[in-house]
């Protein structure tokens, strides 16, 4: 049962309720090993970084800054934060230089922690060129400071001046005086158009986004939540703190690229992910399958066939299988889902939240097919993560982005643009009362930017509104829809659909160089560097074939017609992608406008 609370008051809380029982897993730095942590000693180390948060002078609704990785010490910090009433502002573990100076001086952050070595050195010349930052903290004791610094602390130094107990009663005080309106987070938005907008996130919205969750998705204290994504994202963030609300046992997992094993060793009950990590998932089975005994690859063809089977015809639809296909689908289980589970660690799964993208209806079909429920969802920073998702044990339409949140309101526009309302939905963008009037009406709706459209209570995405391409023939393309159904082929890593203002469809595409170098060897290409590779006619033409096997079910004008392969990929570092994966269309378009415009000579 959901512990509806203040998140100031939630360890304390939570540790008179379960005690001894494990709240947080994280890696020990030095042994490697799990390392649970009770909800007793997990209250306690809170109550800690509350003391000490008071001894520096933070004031209340100060905003307090965490530049990391996922690490058990962004939990206790952030929960420390709120037991003083203070503002959390999460940074991606990936920020720049200039990213973090803009957020800190946006926010007038005083107090800044770091995780590792990249962020405290990311972090370090921030101190001499932004007049608010007054300190560093540091999580990681291995971190090497700069000789000349001699501000920043260490996290257990940090703690130290937590064990003054006459700090309670302030630390009493504030805790008690928290209000639901008071303000909790402050994210700031990926910015794929322009610089980030912090979104001003309540412990009324926190409250309420676990009070509708908690009614559609069956989550209990029995089970075991792994930290994928960023905890500065909406959807881990905000379903990480609904786990612990329930009593259920997070992981931390900091390194995400660890994280199949990571999943063979704590064999996760629930995990949010994003499409492209299933979409790397079914790459290595498929190309684990075409590798094996033909055999191996009539098999799982027979099971990809019932499986699908099951998944559109009886499951999605609230239906029984038929005695046959039940028995038929159990034999393919044994013989090649559950060897997919076991590989993946994915022995108990209950609930897999994924949303962040549009989704391949081949990979949600795999996925479900698999026996894992893969709970597709959308939401948004402004919405406290989601606005509609798939209710486990209700029957949903593949393709769907769910059915709309109990407490949620959702209207389409006239131009079919996604409109909400609700108690989980952003007060105000930080500081900028003008966005904030653009983006939400004087009726109190939110002008979300996707398109889409309803149809009952679930929820369809096209695009979003300013993705939306209309051809020189006046034909409208869905970008998204059409780049989800082509990065599933093995040998399409990163995928950018051309169309606006065009006379028909074209890519540029980041292939997957390993295997385009297997392929190339195979077939006898010789090149000199990807470079030489990518301008191959005959590694062009077989990505095109490729291509044109994928889009059969596109309409004409939506078909791709020509491509672009590129030797190298889109990067944060090149500021082509946002923090969280997205592409920065714009940019991309102007820094590749010669390959373009050669594509449609």
């Amino acid at each position: 049962m959901v512990t509806l609370c203040h998140l100031s008051q939630l360890p304390k809380t939570q540790a008179a309720k379960f005690g001894s029982k494990t709240a947080i897993v994280y890696r020990d730095a030095e042994s490697g090993k799990w390392t649970p942590l009770s909800w007793c000693k997990f209250s306690d180390i809170v109550d800690n970084v509350a003391r000490a948060l008071i001894s520096i002078g933070t004031a209340e609704q100060e905003n307090v800054a965490v530049f990391s990785q996922n690490k058990a010490e962004c939990f206790f910090t952030n929960f420390g934060c709120y037991s003083v009433r203070a503002t959390v502002i999460p940074f991606y573990a990936t920020c720049s230089v200039e990213q973090a100076g803009y957020m800190i001086s946006d926010a007038e952050v005083k107090t800044l922690f770091v995780g590792e070595q990249r962020q405290y050195d990311t972090a370090f010349p921030l101190l001499s060129i932004t007049p608010t930052l007054k300190r560093i903290i540091i999580f990681d004791r291995k971190v090497k400071r700069n000789p000349s610094d001699h501000t920043s602390v260490y996290f257990d130094e940090f703690l130290a001046l937590g064990k003054d107990t006459s700090l309670n009663a302030e630390m009493q005080r504030r805790r008690s005086s928290g209000q639901m309106d008071d303000i909790c987070d402050i994210l700031y938005t990926s910015g794929t158009t322009g610089h980030s907008k912090g979104v001003v996130l309540t412990y009324g919205m926190y409250n309420n986004a676990f009070e509708q969750n908690s009614k559609v998705l069956p989550i209990t204290e029995r089970d075991i939540f792994l930290n994928f994504l960023p905890l500065s994202h909406i959807l881990e963030r905000a379903c990480s703190y609904l786990g612990l609300s329930i009593g259920a046992v997070q992981v931390v997992n900091t390194n995400p690229h660890d994280v199949v094993k990571a999943m063979q060793e704590i064999k996760p009950t629930c995990m949010c992910a994003v499409p492209r990590f299933w979409e790397k998932l079914y790459e290595g089975v498929l190309e684990k399958v075409n590798s094996g005994n033909p055999i191996k690859r009539r098999i799982f063809a027979k099971a990809m066939e019932v499986g699908r089977h099951i998944v559109e015809d009886y499951k999605s639809k609230g239906l029984t299988p038929p005695a046959k296909l039940k028995w038929q689908y159990k034999i393919y289980d044994k013989l090649a889902f559950s060897i997919i589970r076991k590989t993946c660690g994915l022995e108990r799964p209950n609930i897999f939240p994924t949303a962040g993208a549009t989704i391949s209806r081949d990979i949600e079909v795999f996925v479900h097919a698999c026996g894992i429920d893969f709970i597709a969802g959308y939401g948004l920073t402004e919405t406290t993560a989601t606005v509609a998702c798939d209710h486990k044990g209700k029957p949903f339409s593949i393709g769907s982005v769910g059915r709309v949140l109990p407490g949620v309101e959702v209207k389409i526009s006239d131009d079919g643009e996604i409109l909400v309302k609700g108690k989980s939905v952003l007060p105000r963008y930080y500081r900028r009362p003008k966005i904030t009037a653009e983006t939400i009406d004087k009726d109190g709706w939110f002008h979300t930017g996707d398109a889409g459209y309803l149809k009952g209570d679930e929820l369809f995405l096209t695009d979003r509104i300013k993705d939306l391409y209309k051809t020189s023939n006046g034909k409208y393309i869905a970008p998204q829809q059409i780049e989800a159904k082509l990065v599933v082929d093995k040998y399409i890593d990163q995928i950018v659909i051309i169309a606006d203002r065009y006379k028909y469809v074209s890519a540029l595409i980041v292939p997957a160089y390993d295997r385009l170098e297997q392929y190339a060897q195979k077939h006898g290409i010789s090149y000199a560097n990807h470079e030489e590779l990518c301008h191959n006619d005959s590694v062009k033409e077989m990505i095109m074939e490729r291509i044109e096997t994928l889009q059969q079910g596109l309409a004409s004008f939506e078909q791709v017609k020509r491509i672009t392969l590129l030797p190298h990929p889109f990067s944060m570092e090149n500021n082509e992608l946002t923090n969280t994966l997205k592409v920065k269309r714009r940019l991309v378009f102007e820094r590749y406008a010669k390959e373009i415009e050669q594509m449609y000579k």
